[in-house]
């Protein structure tokens, strides 16, 4: 266990910082202040007492990023309950299957959400609230809650009868070792996992993130630092970067609600000016291929970029680009959860441009290896891993050369899948180290790179974890599908079926009359999933997929590119 609690990191910022401004809705200008931000935190564990909410009962949070998303969020965890935080990009069935799953009391959402979820598929739950202003939309068994909400003024001057001072942030005392957060990785049911971490788990990623410094021993987060927001606070990579570390420091986040346009990203970025950007690779990759590489093959910069000694300027020039563009403040930009383009990375690195590349999981809360000093950074690695909290090792003879499962124990390591023995007795093993399921070789220092993934897991360039065994899962419920699998070329999804043609022999059915059912097919499999797992096209096989003896279909026998899938 570390030294640390990150509920009483939280007690003493609030405190320390109440002055300081701690979020920003970017669109809307609504601030809390740490002051009022524990004022508000106050109010809900009045409602929460007074509704008869417990420690360690769960509570759902689900909506863009908000001012009182983040209440909500930080309120649960400081009052000993569990928060259990539902990326917007969920369908709602699969919301409600995680609701149900985790056992969760209430429900917080972003009102839109709540037109398409049905109270009664969600029987355990007595409450479901607005994340606008708190107002029931839906109470079970009476109305204790709309009482409760209705009541929330008077009884928080009831219970502050002098006022609500520095003093009076107090809060739970919530050891370490209890579990804090249910973090979900998907939410079909069958494939849910519900990663279990604890405060130990999020305090020692909030202290290392919290003391990342460049070669000037300025951190990077310190009180007044301007974070801006723009991943899903839902996501433990944006949670802990973009969240849980400037909050527990005194720094102040603008949230961007969820990824906007480009062109809106970059206006934001102007606005706040932050010191550090975290993002996931593609926004860089976009800006590579879009701004950089026109001026190294058109116009004078190409010309330049010929002459002996006069490259370097060039690069100078473009990096002062880059930086100006990001707000002209920038220390360091923080790359994540998805892998870089090589040619990208390696341009970066040319020009001296201050970023970064982390590796980590959910399970891990997430980090398990950055570099904070973008001159130490080395060329295809994603990063040192965390000494002073993790012990890695690589399952291989050779851990330099020869790549092997990555393993981690220590700290940051969750205490497993909620209600999923199995699932936990696979990724943990009786020493306490989580195999991660990808593939890797260390260098001596501790330099972690990924050579590849063991796992069927296809990461977007966005950063969201697509779990193919879910979509196929339902794709083989479809009219004349007898199996199928989905597969990843260039950042875009296809499905490959084997239809069942002993039905469609039997019932007499065309080849025109199967394609245009595989067609209706990809239309309703797309509004069943989440817009970033949906498929280009479906196209048809011919014969039952090769399988393993255990009749396991051998995916690596099957590619879009030579299949020629289009």
């Amino acid at each position: 266990m570390v030294e640390k609690n990150l509920i009483k990191m939280y007690e003493q910022s609030f405190r320390d910082n109440r002055e300081m401004s701690a979020v920003t809705d970017y669109f809307t200008g609504e601030t809390y202040s740490y002051y009022g931000f524990a004022k508000e935190i106050a109010k809900l564990h009045i409602m929460f007492d007074e509704a008869g909410i417990k420690p360690k009962d769960k509570i759902a949070l689900v909506g863009r990023n908000t001012p009182r998303w983040c209440v909500v969020y930080i309120a649960t965890m400081t009052y000993g309950a569990v928060i259990v935080p539902i990326l917007q990009d969920f369908t709602p069935t699969d919301i409600q299957h995680i609701v149900n799953h985790s056992e969760s009391r209430l429900l917080f959402l972003t009102d839109s959400y709540w037109d398409g979820l049905d109270e009664d598929q969600m029987p355990n739950v007595e409450a479901v609230m607005s994340l606008t202003d708190y107002h029931v939309l839906f109470e079970r068994g009476g109305d204790k809650m709309t009482k409760c909400i209705n009541q929330m003024t008077e009884n928080y001057r009831k219970r502050y009868p002098r006022g609500f001072t520095a003093d009076d942030i107090k809060y739970a005392d919530v050891p370490n070792d209890q579990l804090i957060l249910l973090n979900y990785t998907s939410g079909t049911t069958g494939y849910s996992k519900g990663v279990m971490l604890t405060v130990n788990n999020l305090t020692a990623n909030v202290m290392h993130i919290t003391v990342m410094s460049d070669h000037t021993n300025m951190l990077y987060f310190h009180k007044g630092g301007r974070t801006l927001s723009f991943l899903p606070l839902a996501h433990a990579f944006g949670c802990a970067v973009d969240f849980l570390a400037p909050l527990a420091v005194g720094g102040h986040i603008t949230l961007l609600g969820r990824i906007p346009a480009p062109k809106i990203l970059l206006a934001a970025i102007q606005k706040v000016q932050p010191e550090v950007i975290c993002a996931v690779p593609v926004l860089l990759e976009k800006i590579y291929r879009k701004q950089i590489i026109p001026l190294l093959e058109k116009g004078p910069l190409s010309i330049a970029m010929k002459l002996p000694l006069v490259n370097e300027v060039v690069f100078a020039q473009i990096k002062k680009k880059l930086l100006d563009s990001f707000g002209g403040n920038l220390r360091i930009f923080v790359l994540g959860g998805a892998p870089v383009n090589k040619e990208t990375e390696a341009f970066l690195q040319k020009i001296h441009f201050p970023f970064t590349i982390g590796y980590g999981m959910t399970e891990c809360g997430p980090l398990i290896s950055v570099t904070p000093v973008p001159r130490d950074f080395k060329l295809t690695s994603c990063g040192m891993y965390l000494k002073n909290f993790l012990d890695v090792r690589i399952d291989s003879t050779d851990p330099q050369n020869v790549a092997g499962e990555i393993l981690v124990r220590g700290e940051n390591v969750m205490m497993g899948y909620y209600k999923n023995e199995e699932a936990t007795a696979a990724a943990l093993d009786s020493e306490g180290w989580l195999h991660t399921g990808d593939m890797g070789t260390i260098d001596v220092d501790g330099t972690l790179y990924i050579r590849g993934r063991c796992k069927t897991m296809i990461l977007t360039g966005s950063g969201q974890n697509i779990y193919p065994e879910e979509i196929e899962d339902k794709l083989n419920n479809m009219p004349l599908v007898l199996e199928s699998l989905v597969l990843e070329n260039d950042g875009k999804l296809y499905g490959l079926v084997v239809p069942d043609f002993e039905t469609c022999e039997r019932e007499g059915i065309d080849r025109a009359t199967l394609e245009a059912t595989m067609q209706e097919n990809l239309k309703v499999l797309n509004t069943q999933i989440a817009a970033y797992e949906r498929l280009v096209s479906i196209s048809i096989y011919p014969s039952e997929f090769e399988k393993t003896p255990k009749k396991s279909i051998k995916r690596y026998l099957y590619n879009v590119s030579t299949l020629g899938i289009k």
